[in-house]
């Protein structure tokens, strides 16, 4: 396995900033899967190798960040939160209108592997409510209409429009 050399400038560095090895597993997930795009078999085994931990130690770590996943998504991964202060707020509306809008369910990438969709429990933007995350980019204080914005100008940048 070869990251590329920005992933492996990181990776050395990182390794100055933390006291172990073992604690620079999280964010050295996260850069993989950035790269990568998901945390595979073989990424596993590698970061495993390099940080001294064995391959299950690095599992148990994945299964417990939601944020973290061993399947392929789409290229904009869609968190919508359901949690109180969202679903109060209309939530689960933008979650329904999104898996009607996109064609797809819960953990499911659409067919062009564009867009993959989740609910999620919290985002921790209970004061800009409803709120979804796409990638690292937070949206705020939705609509159904916006929602459609939104999805619009994620679609323009991977080259169609819903």
């Amino acid at each position: 396995m070869f990251f590329s050399d920005e992933f492996e400038a990181r990776f050395a560095d990182m390794l100055t900033h933390y006291p172990t090895r073992r604690s620079t597993l999280v964010p050295t997930l996260l850069y993989a899967q950035d790269e990568i795009g998901y945390l595979s078999d073989e990424v596993v085994a590698e970061l495993a190798q390099r940080l001294d931990l064995n391959e299950l130690e690095v599992r148990n770590v994945i299964s417990y960040y939601s944020m973290l996943v061993t399947k392929p998504r789409g290229k904009y991964n869609i968190q919508v939160c359901t949690n109180i202060a969202c679903m109060l707020k209309g939530g689960e509306e933008l979650l329904d209108h999104c898996k009607h809008k996109l064609g797809i369910g819960h953990k499911e990438t659409t067919p062009d592997g564009e867009f993959s969709l989740e609910e999620v429990e919290c985002i921790g933007a209970c004061s800009w409510a409803p709120a979804i995350q796409v990638n690292y980019d937070f949206h705020e204080n939705l609509t159904v209409q916006k929602m459609d914005e939104v999805l619009d100008d994620y679609k323009k940048k991977g080259g169609e429009i819903l």
